[in-house]
């Protein structure tokens, strides 16, 4: 089975820059497949295929050059075999993997991966991240550009606006709300919500410093009713994309499976990253690398909510708590380092944040207060109080404070900007 591991930052190192007019046209092929498995197990089937109107993506970085996430799709052209895309990104399959209720039953999750459209027959292959933290190919699959059966229908028309325009969409960072639980008559509120979400986003550093390198846009996609699934209390909501608390579970952990909805939605706008807004007053919200990220519209807590989401979200952060229920069991193996940039177990730490901590601060480092604003090695994180450790006392990852990143994690960010805006 073919290894995909260090050997690829090595093999982006040598490529000559893909051109993007070469290969693609500034709209997206997006591939809809299954993903079924259970805690041991995993398989690759596909769906369909879908030509969508717009590329929010960049036109110059093409390759992916973090390698985060459990899942890296890898596009070649088919009659050179050259790289010409890859992404990083992980699932809602991933994470249900590591649950209790996986090493009992099989369920299948739809996935979506999406890539600017090619004009040459291209080869996609999908690669998943082993136990011992590498990535193995699982599938592949050929797409010509000219079949028929690459639908072109925008499958949910709906009105789209614009909450920030900062330029091109290929030079920015293009981030769409969606609703969720707001019916036709709350549209306006909708709206204002975006503006005020948004507002949010740009309170915290490094986001602040960097607001002329995003694009924002709302999608007016109305409910039949107000609100979203809380199952324990017996309350199903009519809603465009079918968010429930209780997602594995887990009360505050409010999510969707309802992939095609969510794709078929986005769609009406160029995006980069996908965030749904639901509509409700309770505490909870969760988030996905390159998957989507959720937040509540009504709690105290919003602003935090959204922006430690956005982290998971947008740049990969792991959560730097390990005090609050989970449903994940082994969700970092013992010996395995992390991809997530602001989570380590030392297994690896060079490859992490080594070359930011001072030659003076101990490693690992003391709860102390002499070291509350250093960046360190601290104990706890990832979910467990032991094994892993994460880069200061306290963060937007850790607790619930806002503009509130570690250096480590501001770092992380600033380089994801920069390579969807370059």
């Amino acid at each position: 089975m073919k290894t995909l591991g260090l050997f690829l930052l090595l093999t982006v190192s040598l490529m000559a820059q893909v051109e993007f007019n070469d290969y693609f046209e500034p709209r997206t092929l997006r591939i809809d497949y299954f993903h079924s498995g259970s805690a041991s197990t995993e398989s690759y089937s596909m769906d369909e295929l879908r030509q969508e109107p717009y590329w929010g993506g960049s036109h110059r970085n093409l390759i992916d050059k973090f390698e985060y996430g459990n899942y890296m799709v890898m596009i070649f052209d088919s009659a050179s075999n050259k790289l010409i895309y890859s992404r990083g990104y992980s699932t809602l399959f991933s994470e249900w993997q590591t649950t209790a209720e996986a090493k009992k039953t099989t369920k299948t999750f739809s996935e979506t991966v999406t890539l600017p459209f090619p004009k040459k027959t291209i080869r996609a292959e999908f690669y998943s991240r082993d136990k011992a933290g590498k990535f193995k190919k699982g599938f592949e699959y050929y797409v010509n550009p000219s079949n028929y059966f690459i639908s072109p229908e925008v499958h949910r028309k709906c009105n789209s606006f614009e909450v920030l325009k900062s330029g091109d969409p290929e030079k920015k960072v293009d981030l769409v709300i969606i609703p969720d639980g707001y019916t036709k008559e709350e549209m306006e509120k909708f709206r204002l919500d975006c503006k005020k979400f948004a507002g949010y986003l740009f309170n915290s550093s490094p986001y602040k410093e960097n607001k002329d390198k995003f694009n924002v846009w709302g999608v007016e996609a109305f409910s039949e009713e107000s609100g979203t699934d809380i199952p324990p209390q017996n309350i199903w909501k009519k809603t465009a994309l079918n968010t429930t608390f209780f997602t594995f579970d887990l009360e505050r952990y409010l999510m969707t499976s309802d992939n095609k909805s969510l794709r078929d939605i986005a769609a009406n706008v160029p995006y980069d990253q996908i965030y749904i807004l639901v509509n409700t007053n309770l505490y909870g919200g969760g988030a996905i690398y390159n998957h989507y990220s959720v937040c509540v519209n009504n709690n105290k807590f919003e602003e935090y909510i959204f922006t430690h989401e956005f982290g998971h979200g947008f740049a990969g952060l792991g959560d730097e708590y390990y005090t609050s229920d989970v449903a994940y069991e082994n969700f970092y193996p013992e010996g395995v380092e992390p991809w997530e940039p602001n989570l380590t177990t030392l297994v690896h730490f060079e490859s992490k944040w080594k070359n930011m901590v001072a030659q003076n601060v101990p490693v690992p480092t003391p709860m102390d207060k002499n070291y509350e604003k250093t960046v360190g090695v601290f104990e706890g994180g990832g979910y467990v109080a032991k094994g892993v450790y994460r880069p200061r006392m306290d963060c937007t990852m850790k607790s619930i404070s806002v503009n509130n990143f570690c250096p480590v994690c501001r770092d992380a960010i600033e380089k994801m900007i920069s390579f969807y805006s370059e």
